[in-house]
C-alpha cells in the first residue's frame, strides 16, 4: 500500500501502487501546467466515514511513497479517462480509480 503525503504536515493517503503511479502522473501533468485542482477521497483508516477534499496546487509539497521499488506499468488509457473526468469537473475522485484489490484499506493477498 503506498502513501501520497499532502502538505506535509497532514496523514498520508494510502493507496495502492497502481493507482498512485497513474496519480502521479495526473498531478504532475497538471502542476507541470501550473493547473490546480481539488482532489477527493475516502479515508481509508480511522472511523471518519466522510470524504476528504484538497486543493492541489504547485506550491503544496507532494510526496509519492510506493510499497515496491520497482516501477509500475501505467496504463494509457486510463490515465486517459482520469485526465478526462478531472478536466471535465475540476475534481480528481481518488477512490472512482482504486485496483479493486484494495478492500477496507488493505491489500488482498494472494
Amino acid at each position: 500500500m503506498g502513501r501520497l503525503r499532502y502538505d506535509g504536515t497532514s496523514e498520508p493517503i494510502l493507496i495502492d501502487d497502481e493507482t498512485l503511479a497513474h496519480l502521479k502522473v495526473i498531478v504532475g501533468t497538471k502542476l507541470r501546467r501550473q493547473e490546480s485542482f481539488m482532489m477527493t477521497w475516502h479515508p481509508r483508516e480511522g472511523g471518519d466515514t466522510g470524504r476528504l477534499t484538497v486543493w492541489i496546487h504547485p506550491a503544496i509539497p507532494l510526496q509519492f511513497l510506493f510499497t515496491s521499488a520497482d516501477p509500475q506499468n501505467i496504463e494509457k488509457h486510463r490515465i486517459e479517462e482520469m485526465m478526462h473526468a478531472l478536466n471535465a469537473s475540476g475534481e480528481l475522485v481518488i477512490d472512482d480509480y482504486v485496483q479493486s484489490s484494495v478492500v477496507d484499506g488493505s491489500a488482498r493477498k494472494g
